[in-house]
């Protein structure tokens, strides 16, 4: 890591996950595990701190398949049910180091997880083993240890979404964009020509509020990142087969992938 950051993606799927409830197709028979997607999120971590980007429902199973123990703060890009459902999940971090877990996202996003989740944000004392949060709303860029983030804004259907763009080092390492249809001109500025880019990508076909893979490629040859990686597909992508298509510095990424940046 020397200095930089690992990234591990926890999961890749879309809101379903794959193999789908019910499904008989290829991809969801597929014997090849980078086939098998959970929901998507990352951890990150750095050599002074560690945080995760959402808990999807599979963030306790996430947390045991890649051994981790440590957790300082999750930042949220929205609070659909595919990216928060796992919170609870996180009183056993309060539990491990007897600390509110700081929860980053926009002030919308915090509201509808202090509705959601209303016995965790209730004032009044909290007990050593429950999920303890401590919410810190963004409205421009804020620092987790030595990592620089700047939230931008990115439309999907009804909602926005936050993309991140980290900085470390004065240099401009990575950004992460989930759940978006399109990719505005200011986020594109934001994140241009960063070192990797991490995008929505669904499937071929068009979507009302997810980018396709040739509208993720689109975005790509706009953006200019050194390296690309396509999350949050759904189970009309094989991995093998969509990866052949893809330019050398494009790739899907797949559940356990780590990364350094």
């Amino acid at each position: 890591m020397s200095g930089g950051l690992e990234i591990t993606f926890l999961g890749t799927g879309t809101s379903h996950g794959i193999p789908v409830i019910g499904c008989s197709c290829a991809v969801c028979r597929s014997s090849d595990p980078r086939d098998k997607r959970l929901r998507t999120a990352i951890h990150v971590l750095a050599p002074e701190y560690a945080f995760c980007v959402d808990t999807p429902p599979d963030f306790r199973q996430q947390c045991l398949r890649e051994g981790i123990g440590r957790l300082d703060a999750v930042v949220y890009t929205h609070s659909h049910c595919d990216h928060v459902l796992g919170f609870d999940d996180l009183r056993r971090f309060c539990e491990l180091g007897d600390i509110e877990i700081p929860i980053h996202g926009s002030p919308a996003t915090l509201a509808d997880l202090a509705r959601v989740f209303q016995y965790a944000f209730a004032p009044g004392p909290k007990f050593k083993n429950y999920v303890r949060p401590s919410p810190r709303p963004f409205d421009g860029e804020f620092f987790l240890g030595e990592t620089k983030i700047v939230p931008v804004d990115l439309p999907h259907g009804r909602a926005t979404t936050n993309g991140l763009v980290f900085w470390r080092g004065g240099r401009k390492r990575f950004a992460y964009m989930t759940d978006c249809q399109a990719v505005p001109d200011a986020a594109l500025e934001a994140a241009f020509e960063v070192d990797v880019l991490v995008l929505d990508a669904l499937r071929h076909d068009a979507h009302s509020t997810h980018l396709t893979v040739g509208q993720a490629l689109e975005v790509v040859a706009r953006m200019r990142p050194a390296k690309a990686y396509f999350i949050h597909m759904c189970h009309d992508l094989g991995h093998e087969a969509t990866e052949a298509m893809l330019p050398q510095n494009v790739r899907l990424a797949y559940d356990g992938l780590k990364i350094n940046v």
